[in-house]
């Protein structure tokens, strides 16, 4: 197991961010308190770092920074979603937000986890072990046609019914309850071409099985509109996404606030007196450099997108 933390686009989100002294930023997704480190370094001693994370794990990781940096701290353990409302619910003003998603690479690398499959290792996949759905419940007990839709949506996994019947095909002779027994499991339903080219064969059905055991699109779909909440005027927000699910949600929602007028273009004056809330600060994604990729492999489907929150005034 390594534990070497390397955060992703860490300068591009520390550009965008642009922490100043005596700020307030919150960290939904800690997990190895790379981008933290950072962002605490320059809130300096009457700033404040907020940490969230579900993993108790990172909570472990949190205390040693605290120890380190130079702001005030705290740490939540919750989901990000019931985590920004409990801040709300306090009146908390944030000056930034950003959410780093997925897993940690402490995670990944956790063999017993269960999020790898370049590790035999029993199926768990859950982000908070207190939880009580596993990738193990879902693969032996969740029908084909469930399983197969759960592989095309979060997956979207091109063999998505040929794995789902291979799946409920193997476990009728055998609980699946190892990660191992996943994989041979797919490779079996996935021609032999496929298995050597866009990757691993089994990255997409683990991706779906992770997103589904820890709720992740739901919980990213509730958590945006709650962090934009959080923010003062002339807050920022920011999130690193690492597949397309993710990535769209959020270039969706920035693009819903930065949206000014929504008249028909035959009206020549604005009757609907929709102002921005939002200013872009990304026209597209950021993505790593060469250089960052061949340092950090991980870092390759990463998407950094943020914007600026702006004051909205009657005409």
């Amino acid at each position: 197991m390594t534990q070497v933390h390397i955060p992703v686009l860490a300068g591009e989100l520390i550009d965008l961010l642009d922490p100043q002294p005596g700020e307030t930023a919150v960290d939904c997704t800690f997990g190895g308190g790379g981008h933290a480190r950072l962002i605490a370094d320059r809130l300096g001693p009457a700033g404040t770092l907020i940490g969230i994370d579900r993993d108790p794990a990172a909570e472990e990781r949190f205390a040693e920074l605290a120890a380190e940096v130079p702001c005030q701290t705290r740490f939540i353990r919750a989901d990000f979603v019931t985590a920004l409302e409990h801040l709300e619910e306090e009146e908390c003003q944030a000056d930034l937000v950003y959410l780093d998603l997925g897993m940690s690479s402490m995670q990944v690398d956790t063999w017993a986890r269960g999020f790898s499959y370049a590790y035999d290792a029993p199926l768990d996949m859950r982000m908070d072990p207190d939880q009580e759905l596993t990738a193990e419940e879902i693969v032996n007990t969740w029908d084909e046609r469930r399983l197969a839709r759960l592989l095309r949506e979060y997956g979207e996994e091109r063999y998505a019914s040929q794995i789902a019947r291979a799946l409920a095909r193997t476990r009728r002779q055998e609980e699946l309850t190892s990660t191992h027994q996943l994989v041979e499991a797919i490779k079996r339903a996935v021609p032999v071409p496929a298995q050597f080219a866009g990757g691993h064969p089994a990255r997409r059905t683990f991706q779906a099985l992770r997103i589904a055991v820890n709720d992740e699109l739901s919980q990213l779909d509730a958590a945006l509109p709650a962090a934009w909440n959080l923010l003062s005027v002339g807050g920022r927000l920011a999130a690193i996404s690492f597949h397309s699910l993710e990535d769209r949600r959020v270039k969706q929602f920035l693009a819903g606030l930065a949206r000014g007028c929504v008249c028909p273009p035959e009206i020549p004056v604005c009757v609907c007196g929709r102002r921005p809330e939002a200013e872009l600060l990304t026209r597209r994604a950021l993505v790593p450099t060469p250089g960052e990729i061949a340092y950090n492999p991980r870092s390759k489907s990463a998407h950094l997108r943020a914007a600026r929150k702006l004051e909205v005034t009657d005409r």
